[in-house]
Parts: structure tokens; sequence; C-alpha cells
């Protein structure tokens, strides 16, 4: 189960990854997300994105510790296709750790019979830590339109000082996302 947390470098519209954790087998679920819970409070953080591996588990065991855990529609094949692009242009700013660049670095593209790309790790990788680098670059590199807008005014709230939620995205500070383990299929 893995963990990173980045905030967003508005001077150069670049993602700063701030934190990963990264909890692998044996361990307890419930412990890990009681974890991570506490990190994300220490960056302010009440909301993650993540992945659809366990189904409604991972929504359910982050509400128990007061965190919304939203469940990403974005493949990661996308997500790692706009992460080389991110990271070819400077705008994301990894930690000094050997697994990011290991895993990224193994991850391979296929092509399907049908003609369709995928970025997937080779067989029996991994590529969690990568994932979760890929997803925080992604929300943290996008252009800050009408998605964003779109996501102060549901989680922070629109006033009528601040119709749009212009305020309310420029408090907000972090994102975080979080993969479940496995074989993940999406994000």
């Amino acid at each position: 189960m893995t963990l990173a947390i980045g905030h967003r470098d508005h001077t150069r519209q670049a993602a700063v990854i701030d934190a990963l954790r990264e909890v692998t087998p044996p361990f307890s679920p419930e412990q890990t997300v009681e974890q991570f819970a506490s990190l994300l409070r220490t960056y302010e953080c009440s909301t993650v994105v993540g992945d659809k591996f366990a189904g409604d588990w991972p929504v359910e065991a982050f509400r128990k510790f007061g965190v919304r855990y939203e469940q990403s529609a974005a493949p990661k094949s996308d997500l790692y296709r706009d992460l080389l692009a991110s990271l070819n242009s400077q705008r994301v700013d990894l930690l000094d750790h050997p697994k990011i660049i290991s895993q990224l670095c193994m991850l391979e593209r296929r092509t399907s019979r049908g003609g369709r790309d995928s970025i997937d790790h080779p067989p029996g990788g991994h590529d969690d830590v990568a994932n979760v680098i890929a997803g925080v670059a992604a929300a943290l590199t996008a252009d800050p339109g009408a998605a964003y807008l779109e996501f102060c005014r549901r989680f922070n709230g629109s006033t009528d000082a601040d119709p749009d939620g212009v305020e309310a995205w420029q408090r907000l500070r972090t994102y975080a996302y979080v993969t479940s383990g496995g074989r993940t299929i999406l994000w």
C-alpha cells in the first residue's frame, strides 16, 4: 500500500512530491490506513484520490479516520503517459528515492492486438510507487482551470464573496494519492 503527497509550486507551475510511504506485506490494512490518515492530517489533506482496487473498502476505511477517498477514473497508462511529459519538461520535482527511479524506469509500453497502447510494469514487477507519483503529478501539473474550480466548489464550498471558488482553490495546498496495492487496473 502506498501514499504520496505533493504540492504545486505556482511560480514554476510544477508538482513537488513532499512525502512517500510504502508498506509491504505482511501488514494490517486498517493500521496502515490509520497511519496514512495521520500523515495526511500533518499536511492538512482531508481528501485522497486512489485506484479502484479493493472496491469500496478503501472508501470506508479512510472514512473511519476522517479522510475522504475518491476513486479515480483515469487509467494508470494515462497517468504514466502524462508523467513522462511532465518529467521531460521539468514540471515534477521527485524525492531522491531509489524505488521511484527504479519503478519509473521499468515501465513498459505495450500495444494490444487491437492497437491500444498500455503502460505497465513488466510481468512479476511492481509499480505502486510509480503509480502514486504519477497520480500526484497529474493532479498538480494539470491546468488549474474548470476542474480545479469545480473541485473547490464541491469540497471547499463557494460563497457569495467567492462564487467561482477561486479563493478556495488558492487555499488548496496539497493533493494526496494512494494505491491499495495488488495489480492495479485503474487508478
